[in-house]
This record gives structure tokens, C-alpha cells and sequence, in this order.
């Protein structure tokens, strides 16, 4: 029969310090281990699937005499289960690194994402937007949050502050949660369902969008008032002031206009194609131009060293630039994207063009598929008529309901 080993008291531990394995007793095979630096620790020598194994229980004292044994009785039952607690500490050793890689925030998931997606967006604005919004909404009460954590509930808090009086930006910012979420269930940084998605799930818990939403109309100029506007602005030197005028000349966005290249033009047909990927729509866009709006480009410098148009000290105009001319002419109650409203109440009050003609010249996508697939053709032909009568429109100066004046009838008098 094996010698026990005598168990030793606390005492008898703490006195031990001369190097080498010292038998502690109370439980077979656990040593206290002196090194040649007086450092000790606790080893338990035992046997697991036939091999003889070292197993460290820590050092001492932070490790006592009483919990080295719990310690050492708790691997013995372990083994006699069938259980390696070598292999089984190495495991959850592995599994705590594979949680440690994919503890990720959700402020890191969303740059992550943005800096993956941003390469197919059209312009450095979108991004921005993506960056302001989880910045000022998301990363105040999920920023610092693991994303394998975030839940419904933290979604609810961004988004019901502002789901009513900010709802197109609370209902855009649902749709970013969703996607960086998404983002993060697809590269195994969390499981499980997304807790940002609409359907069968916050669609429940949110007033649809479309009965909150709050329709904001960029303030317009009335189509009466077009006239004497455009006569007061042609007055004004500079490329802002030219740049605003073709703007509303074109019925074209602020932004279309500011990016003009000269090879985007054909001044002999009077023709400006506009590229899909300067197009909010995504889909090239021709637009007739007028002899008002040529004779704008004709009388515009072609630089060597800047393919803009409408060109600012720096290339293209700030988009602040078209504003400022209307700071300039005391016009503070209206903007630049209102002229598109002017001109689309003007085409449907004033004039006999049929609706789809008059929404192609906006660029606006048509629901009808139908319509939507005559994009050219006859209707580019009757887009031609509705842009000369316009810039025709915009000459008039309306004085009274029954007296108006053509601008140019003014500047000859």
C-alpha cells in the first residue's frame, strides 16, 4: 500500500523554503513548489488517458492550502468523469479568444461598414450623412455597446425620441441601424435576428412613417414672381449668379449644375447629358437646352486647367455658392431647389404638357412602368417645347393679373 503523504498544516506550508516539491497531503499528488527565487506554486501530479500530467493551481499564497485542494479534488472527479481538464482549460481558453476577436462595438462596426460601402457611393456626401446621423442619434446610447449585445430595446431608444418630430431622419437612421447590424450578423460579429429590421418586427412597435411624416416643401418662388426674379438677377456679374440662372433655366438640381463638365454639352443640339453617376436616380439624363441657357454657357470661359463650367477658385462651386447669391438679392424666404417646384407648378398650371413630360424634365422616377419607358423619342421631343417655353416664361415680368412685360422689352426701353 502507497505511503500517505502527511498532511501539512497552513503553518507548515507557509514555513517551507527550500527549493524543490514539497507533498502537502490531504490530497494525493498535490506539491507545493519552491523555486531557486523562494517563488512558490501549487502543482498536481495525476494521471489523465494514461499519461502522467502536471497541472498548475496557481501560485501561493494567492492560491491558500484549503483551495489548492478544493482545486485538486475537483480534477480528480473530473477525471474519474472521463473529462481531461487540461484539454478542457485549453478549450475555454480558445473560446474566450474567439469571443475577445469578435468583441466589436457597434461605433467600430458602423466605421467599418461605412468605410466597405462608401467606395460605391456617389459622392462623399452620403457618407457623411451616414457618419453625422450615427453620430449624433446611434453612438450616445449604443456607441460603446458590443454589437453582438445590441437588442431591440436599444434600438427603440435611439430611434422613439425623434420617430415623430424628425421622422424622415429617425426613419433613414432605422434603415442604417439595419444595415450595419446586417453587416455584423453576415461577418459572425453577432447571431440571431436583426433587431433593427421593419418588418414583422419594429412595424409593431412604431407608427408607420407614413402617417407621421411631416412633409417639409423647400420654400418656392410663385411662377408669377419668376419673371421680374430672373430680370433682377441678370443683373448680377459673377459665375454664382450664371450658375443659378442655368439652374433654373434647366429645372436641374443645385449639384448637377455646380458638376457640369464642358464634355457633358453639344451646343450645336443644344443638348446637356448629364452621366448616371452624377444622377440621384442613378440614370443618364438629357436635358434640351434653351437659346437662353446656351447663349449662359457660350458666354462662359473654358479654363485648361479646370473642366468645370461653373468653375470656383478651387474647381467646382461650393454648394453654398448658389445660396449666397440669393443672400445677395435679399431672397432669404426662398432656395435654390424651390426653382424645381416653381417650374413643375408652372408646367401643371400653365401649360398643356402631359404630366409624365414634365416629370421626366425634373429626372424624377415615374411609378407607371409604362411611362417610365419612354425616355426619349417623342417625349425628348416635347421635353424640347416645355424648356423653350419656360425660359420664354421666365422673361415675362408680371406686373398686374392682366399686364405683363418681357424683359427684354424692358432692358430695350
Amino acid at each position: 500500500m502507497p505511503r500517505r503523504a502527511k498532511e501539512l498544516s497552513a503553518l507548515a506550508v507557509s514555513r517551507l523554503k527550500n527549493q524543490g516539491f514539497f507533498s502537502v497531503g490531504g490530497v494525493a499528488g498535490l506539491y507545493l513548489q519552491v523555486s531557486s527565487t523562494n517563488a512558490k506554486s501549487w502543482i498536481f501530479r495525476t494521471v489523465v488517458g494514461g499519461k502522467r500530467k502536471e497541472i498548475g493551481l496557481g501560485g501561493y499564497p494567492d492560491v491558500g492550502l484549503s483551495d489548492a485542494r478544493d482545486k485538486a479534488r475537483k480534477i480528480k472527479d473530473e477525471i474519474s468523469q472521463g473529462i481531461d481538464p487540461v484539454a478542457e482549460k485549453q478549450l475555454k481558453k480558445n473560446k474566450l479568444r474567439a469571443e475577445l476577436a469578435k468583441a466589436i462595438t457597434f461605433k467600430e462596426a458602423a466605421n467599418q461598414y461605412i468605410a466597405i460601402q462608401s467606395h460605391g457611393w456617389k459622392n462623399a456626401k452620403h457618407a457623411s450623412q451616414w457618419e453625422n446621423t450615427i453620430e449624433t442619434y446611434a453612438n450616445p446610447v449604443i456607441g460603446n455597446v458590443q454589437i453582438k449585445d445590441v437588442d431591440e430595446a436599444h434600438i427603440l431608444k435611439i430611434l422613439n425620441p425623434i420617430w415623430i418630430s424628425k421622422n424622415e431622419t429617425a426613419s433613414r437612421l432605422r434603415g442604417r441601424l439595419e444595415k450595419v447590424l446586417g453587416w455584423a450578423i453576415a461577418s459572425k460579429y453577432r447571431s440571431g435576428d436583426n433587431p433593427a429590421r421593419w418588418k414583422d418586427n419594429l412595424e409593431f412597435k412604431l407608427a408607420p412613417s407614413s402617417k407621421v411624416k411631416t412633409i417639409e416643401h423647400h420654400p418656392a418662388l410663385h411662377y408669377d414672381d419668376i419673371g421680374s426674379f430672373m430680370a433682377k438677377l441678370r443683373l448680377l456679374e459673377g459665375f454664382g449668379a450664371k450658375a443659378l440662372e442655368f439652374t433654373i433655366l434647366t429645372a436641374a438640381r443645385s449639384g448637377e449644375v455646380r458638376g457640369a463638365t464642358w464634355s457633358e454639352f453639344n451646343l450645336d443640339k443644344k443638348l446637356w447629358i448629364i452621366p448616371a453617376e452624377r444622377m440621384k436616380a442613378g440614370k443618364e439624363h438629357y436635358i434640351p437646352l434653351s437659346k437662353r441657357a446656351v447663349d449662359i454657357l457660350k458666354a462662359m470661359p473654358v479654363m485648361s486647367d479646370n473642366p468645370y463650367v461653373f468653375s470656383g477658385t478651387k474647381g467646382m462651386l461650393s454648394d453654398m455658392t448658389l445660396t449666397a447669391v440669393l443672400k445677395r438679392m435679399g431672397r432669404k424666404d426662398i432656395t435654390v431647389h424651390g426653382f424645381r417646384s416653381t417650374f413643375r407648378d408652372w408646367a401643371g398650371e400653365k401649360t398643356n404638357f402631359p404630366r409624365e413630360v414634365c416629370e421626366h424634365a425634373l429626372a424624377h422616377r415615374l411609378k407607371d412602368k409604362a411611362e417610365a419607358a419612354y425616355q426619349r423619342g417623342s417625349l425628348f421631343d416635347k421635353r424640347i417645347g416645355l424648356m423653350n417655353e419656360w425660359a420664354k416664361y421666365c422673361d415675362i415680368v408680371h406686373i398686374k393679373a392682366d399686364n405683363v412685360i418681357n424683359i427684354n422689352e424692358m432692358v430695350a426701353v
